[in-house]
């Protein structure tokens, strides 16, 4: 089996934010991070070299395939932010249409800017996929 290619790194996550320019990408990053921190209850840890996530678990596919992932997590895009929502939006239909101007792919919230979205909705997305993974996967797979 292929080994998954996104994997943790040791890359400082705080390093990263900080070597951000000034300005609304790293208020964005700023403001995610705490956020994602006070809703998951993990720290930060670098998916490869853009992608923070959250907590962990392990999976396991009916092909055989294994591997751990993060819980919940972001990137900041060239163009867009991308907000990991690993089980998808099934049952958050109301909050996306609260949320503002946004595109989702089957586990990723694609956003421009958060000054255009309402933050306590785009939390209780965050928080409702935490809950989610938890119950789908007790163990913490890290």
């Amino acid at each position: 089996m292929p080994e998954n290619k996104t994997r943790p790194t040791r890359i400082d996550p705080a390093a990263v934010i900080s070597a951000l320019d000034e300005g609304p990408r790293k208020r964005d990053a700023e403001t995610l991070d705490a956020m994602m921190r006070r809703v998951s209850g993990a720290e930060p840890v670098m998916w490869g070299a853009a992608m923070f996530g959250y907590g962990s678990y392990r999976y396991a596919y009916s092909s055989g395939r294994t591997g751990t992932f993060f819980r919940a997590g972001f990137a900041l895009r060239s163009r867009q932010i991308v907000v990991y929502v690993i089980p998808g939006f099934e049952g958050a239909e109301n909050e996306l249409a609260r949320l503002g101007p946004h595109k989702t792919g089957k586990s990723c919230l694609y956003l421009k800017r958060l000054d255009d979205i309402d933050m306590a909705v785009l939390e209780r997305i965050v928080a409702r996929s935490i809950v989610v993974m938890a119950e789908r996967y007790p163990e913490d797979g890290g």
